[in-house]
């Protein structure tokens, strides 16, 4: 005959364990149904942390409403005995036998001692074990109660294991979030140290209580970055990272380890992670020059539970870039999983590799560009020269701008600055072709217009798939106190001259771009600039910086330029430079310029050659 009662007791069981979050929900639906089976009078639950550490025990006595619950972490060696295998066990046991030290529900049973105890042992999970019992008299059907107890554990397990399922699904969902958080954190910077900050950062609360960041270099681990939840703690990390020899020759052995490892207990002894006690005294150690500033050691603030450290390899590519300790402070449970922290780690890794090697482009790019500019430029007290030179392309990419002065036989300066179309190694090859090609040229004492026909001669000759502007410009003393501007341009922007009266006009050249076609001639311009007048060239990554808007740089240039009357030429360079590149919101081309201010001589001076000498351009 089926028992209709605890038939549907047991589907209502089955309906709340869908819901619960937690298995003590389940109390409730589990006591009340097992206390109306005839003939039990106590129905009573305890759950155990390892083999003998006693969490809690919650109790029902029939005809009482209000459960008794004892919470606690009492140790009770004698109960290790009862701890269940794989499968539940259901025992009988009269209430008389039952020993204190092995069994804390006794002092509850014995108001009934000719009663027998029934408990179920069952595990939950691998950290601890359970147990479901009542007590029955004589009258009761034992068998019943067997199958009732058996039942209920059923349903304590699948909520149990259900709860473990749907945690480890939303922590998989919130690791998977982190992880992709984390990626394009670390993404966002080339930068190296900035990555490695960010990796520290992005961990801390939510991977751990504290992390550490280290990179490998050629003498070993190197200390970045540290973080910590606890503020009066960040220092005593910080310190921990960059000083501590024990951490410092673990990293060491561990630089070729691929595998998370976790650190904890006797694992940390003589170490700045050491539990309480050592911590403490360490601190106290700290503070023997009695001044109470000593930073206490990280393990010292565990009050509740034990410090446990991981430290993970940063591989990427082959090699080994750094590693990442993370210090925890937190429950067993919420310890990240090995999997986790080696997903962590690569994505970090890989984003510190990148960024190393970008550096090491940047390095090498921004190097191979010096060797194509001028690392000096002539001054006299005839003139004030000075250039700028703006890398934009955040690929790094050889540019192909360029620029020189140079002085020639008859005491006048050359000024040159061009622009090979396209980057790379091709654009810089050409570009030391254009460059060098002008300067040896104009040094002899060539006119810009025959140069500049002569490189378009080279050009071909080469069979340059590429082609370049350019534009020439001379500056020659006058009896008078002024200078004669000669320019001659091959399809490149043209010059501007700032006027001492802060009027601002455009030197009006024109020609055919370099390397094109063969025979090109090329005509030459010339006017008068007066002392203190200043002739500006640039090249169209100046100009076509653009805002947001669409506008042109080039649209404001003039007056930007007056708004510098009275500057030196170093000054104009840099200004004009870092306004173009704070205006725009698009464009990526290399900004170069090279200004010349003409201070004059007095009329009728010697207007041979002035001793040279030679001053650092700016970059």
């Amino acid at each position: 005959m089926v028992d209709d009662t605890w038939s549907s007791a047991l589907h209502r069981l089955w309906q709340a364990a869908s819901r619960a979050e937690e298995v003590s929900a389940l109390a409730d639906d589990v006591y009340a149904p097992l206390l109306a089976t005839p003939g039990v009078h106590l129905v009573v639950g305890t759950r155990w942390e390892d083999p003998q550490i006693l969490r809690y025990m919650r109790a029902l006595r029939a005809g009482s409403d209000s459960p008794v619950i004892t919470a606690t972490a009492r140790s009770v060696p004698e109960a290790a005995v009862r701890e269940p295998g794989d499968e539940p066990v259901v025992t009988r046991i009269p209430v008389a036998g039952l020993d204190d030290a092995g069994w804390p529900e006794a002092e509850l049973l014995r108001r009934t001692p000719e009663a027998t105890f029934v408990v179920c042992t069952f595990r939950l999970d691998h950290r601890g074990w359970a147990s479901l019992g009542v007590g029955v008299d004589a009258s009761a059907d034992v068998a019943a109660v067997e199958g009732r107890l058996a039942q209920a554990v059923d349903v304590i397990v699948a909520c149990h294991t259900g709860i473990i399922q749907r945690g480890r699904e939303a922590r998989r969902g919130a690791d998977d979030a982190l992880l992709a958080e984390a990626s394009l954190q670390m993404d966002s910077s080339l930068d190296v140290e900035e990555t490695l900050r960010r990796v520290a950062r992005i961990a801390v609360p939510a991977v751990a209580d504290g992390a550490l960041v280290h990179l490998l270099r050629s003498e070993g681990p190197e200390f970045v970055s540290a973080t910590h939840v606890a503020v009066q703690q960040q220092r005593a990390l910080e310190e921990i990272g960059r000083e501590n020899p024990w951490l410092a020759a673990l990293l060491a052995r561990r630089s070729e380890d691929e595998d998370t490892v976790f650190l904890s207990g006797p694992e940390l002894d003589g170490s700045p992670f050491a539990d309480e006690a050592d911590a403490a005294e360490a601190a106290d150690a700290a503070d023997a020059d009695g001044d109470g500033d000593g930073a206490r050691p990280v393990a010292a603030e565990a009050d509740r539970h034990s410090t446990v450290i991981s430290i993970s390899t940063l591989r990427a590519r082959g090699r080994v870039v750094g590693s990442i300790t993370f210090v925890y402070q937190r429950p067993e449970a919420r310890l990240p999983g090995s999997a986790f922290l080696r997903s962590l780690a690569t994505r970090a890794a890989l984003s510190i590799d990148n960024a190393l090697l970008y550096e090491l482009r940047r390095h090498a790019v921004l190097s191979l560009q010096e060797h194509l500019l001028p690392s000096q430029l002539p001054v006299t007290d005839q003139w004030d020269l000075s250039a700028s030179y703006e890398v934009g392309d955040p690929m790094l990419d050889v540019g192909g701008d360029f620029y020189d002065a140079v002085p020639r036989p008859d005491g006048s300066i050359a000024l040159l600055i061009g622009d090979v179309c396209g980057r790379g190694a091709e654009a810089a090859a050409l570009t030391g072709l254009a460059r060098h090609t002008l300067r040896t040229l104009l040094e002899q004492g060539t006119d810009p217009g025959t140069a500049l026909s002569r490189l378009n001669r080279a050009l071909r000759q080469e069979r340059a798939s590429r082609f370049l502007t350019a534009v020439v410009a001379t500056l020659a003393p006058q009896a008078d106190g002024t200078a004669l501007l000669t320019t001659c341009s091959a399809g490149h922007p043209s010059p501007l001259v700032l006027r001492s009266d802060g009027t601002v006009s455009e030197v009006l050249t024109g020609g055919l771009l370099l390397g094109v076609l063969d025979d090109v001639s090329y005509e030459s311009h010339e006017e008068r600039i007066g002392p203190d007048d200043t002739v500006v060239l640039f090249t169209d990554g100046l100009t076509e910086s653009r805002e947001a808007g669409g506008a042109f740089f080039e649209s404001i240039l003039p007056v930007r330029l007056a708004a510098l009357r009275g500057f030196d030429a170093a000054h104009i360079a840099e200004s004009l430079t870092q306004q173009a590149k704070a205006y725009r919101a698009s464009g990526q081309d290399d900004i170069a310029l090279l200004v010349a201010r003409w201070t004059g001589v007095p009329p009728g001076a010697d207007l041979l050659p002035h001793p040279l000498q030679l001053v650092r351009t700016a970059r």
